[in-house]
């Protein structure tokens, strides 16, 4: 009989993980939690400079971590990451596709620059970064990508290109856990957040969250531990049956 516990099986003991926009928001958090869990992680961002602070955080956990200046809609950028993180640990086990740009441009008004650009990063930069981590994992690894409740709903403001990259990243991620989870033992799922306080959020319209409570069942905001812990059951053998899928944490927002 193993002395397992239900809580071991969260645990990331020994394993690696890659984290995309990991300089502020929830990056930060997502890197500290899997920290805290026993993982090493690799960290990237365009804003290099910002890294600073969450390599400092992973350390604080007792871990490791390495910092890459990435630019995901950029696929040799996304290589270096992976090649760094292979370098540095000798393993990827974990890739968390966090990072992601919003606009709220009215349609008609949206520049075909403008709209390409969230596509690139949202979405085509979760699948180059996907590419290069996929090449190197080994079977029992995960891929969390961090799609949107947008991906899934509307919530008043013009966000088509936001709202289609998040919603294109919940069908890329049934089609690579279709892909890879049965021959290459890699699932791959996704996570779709309600609201968490992020620097997209900050830059929302005042009074506009507050508006959008009335549809949340819980009658708030996320706190950011409630996705990390939901970020830990997937990327976790806690989730080692779940692959394809989409989880959506936005205290019952799709209800309404």
């Amino acid at each position: 009989m193993s002395d397992r516990t239900i809580l071991d099986l969260f645990r990331l003991d020994g394993k690696v993980a890659v984290v995309t926009g990991a300089s502020s928001g929830l990056g930060v958090h997502f890197a500290r939690a899997l920290a805290e869990a026993g993982a090493d992680v690799a960290l990237g961002a365009r804003r290099a400079e910002r890294l600073a602070d969450t390599r400092a955080a992973v350390e604080a956990a007792g871990r490791r971590a390495v910092a890459v200046r990435t630019d995901v809609a950029d696929p040799a950028s996304c290589q270096a990451l992976v090649d760094a993180a292979m370098a540095e640990f000798g393993r990827v086990d974990v890739l968390v596709n966090n990072a992601g740009i919003g606009t709220a441009v009215p349609a008609t008004r949206e520049t075909p620059e403008q709209f390409r650009s969230v596509l690139d990063v949202n979405l085509h930069g979760c699948y180059w970064m996907a590419q290069a981590c996929a090449r190197v994992m080994q079977p029992g690894s995960s891929i969390v990508n961090i799609s949107s409740v947008l991906g899934l709903t509307t919530a008043g403001l013009p966000q088509a290109a936001y709202a289609a990259s998040k919603a294109g990243l919940i069908g890329l991620t049934r089609d690579l856990a279709q892909q890879w989870t049965g021959r290459k033992g890699i699932r791959v799922n996704a996570l779709a957040p309600g609201f968490f306080a992020s620097e997209m959020t900050d830059s929302y319209p005042e009074g506009y969250l507050d508006a959008q409570m009335e549809r949340v069942l819980v009658g708030r905001a996320g706190d950011p531990d409630e996705l990390s812990a939901a970020l830990l059951f997937l990327a976790s053998p806690a989730g080692g049956y779940v692959t394809g899928t989409t989880l959506a944490v936005e205290g019952g927002m799709l209800t309404s």
